[in-house]
């Protein structure tokens, strides 16, 4: 049973370096290793029990077999009470018997018993273990998170300095946008002046077609005078 417990540490160290050795979510793996300490315990738990049932099983046949010794020996009083030294003899060598078997299985039982002592405090070593990773798991996992948090944060502001890169080339371009419309602008102010310009020539032209039927109409009137 003792190579048991050593058999479930390896298996429980191997599980965890394994785990650590290809983690990919902490958070997960934590959750892994309570399960595996969890079923190893378990398996380990359910040995002890077997242990402790044989252990009791043979103390409770000592115990019959001490009972027995103090029943042959009643016998054997009773048959010297009886004057029958024969049988009292005979009753004793039977006692003798089961006084030999008592020793052997107290011995037994003593082994057993120191046995049991030793597993349990094992297996509540084991357990200690297991209620420690599940307290630590709450802090594992609430600081892995906090490490998400930050890797997103970091990511965030990363993005955020080529935002920032972004928004001056965007001032860059504004600005060249912000030249094309001034020289649109100008140009149509341009534009606009020479149109001022050629609607003064045009009325001037115009005025002197005017004055020009004018004069003309003034003659023909003249002429019918």
């Amino acid at each position: 049973m003792t190579s048991l417990f050593k058999r479930i540490n390896d298996v429980i160290t191997a599980n965890i370096n394994d785990l650590v050795d290809r983690v990919e979510d902490p958070e997960r793996m934590i959750k892994q290793i309570i399960r595996e300490m969890e079923e190893n315990i378990g398996n380990a738990k359910e040995g002890v029990i077997d242990a402790l049932a044989s252990e009791k099983r043979l103390k409770k046949e000592l115990e019959s077999v001490r009972g027995q010794s103090a029943e042959w020996l009643a016998r054997a009083d009773k048959a010297l009470d009886a004057n029958n030294e024969s049988l009292a003899r005979e009753a004793l060598a039977r006692k003798k018997e089961h006084d030999r078997t008592a020793e052997s299985m107290d011995k037994s039982w003593e082994t057993a018993r120191h046995t049991t002592l030793r597993l349990k405090a094992q297996l509540q070593a084991l357990e200690h273990k297991l209620d420690e990773a599940k307290l630590k798991k709450g802090g594992l996992i609430a600081r892995k998170r906090m490490a998400n948090a930050r890797d997103q944060m970091d990511r965030t502001m990363s993005s955020m300095d080529n935002m920032r890169d972004m928004e001056t080339s965007f001032g860059r371009m504004e600005d060249k946008v912000l030249d094309m419309e001034a020289r649109l602008e100008a140009r149509e102010e341009l534009n606009e002046d020479h149109s001022e310009i050629e609607r003064e020539f045009l009325d001037m032209e115009v005025d002197s077609e005017v004055e020009a039927e004018l004069a003309a109409l003034k003659t023909r009137r003249e002429a019918k005078s």
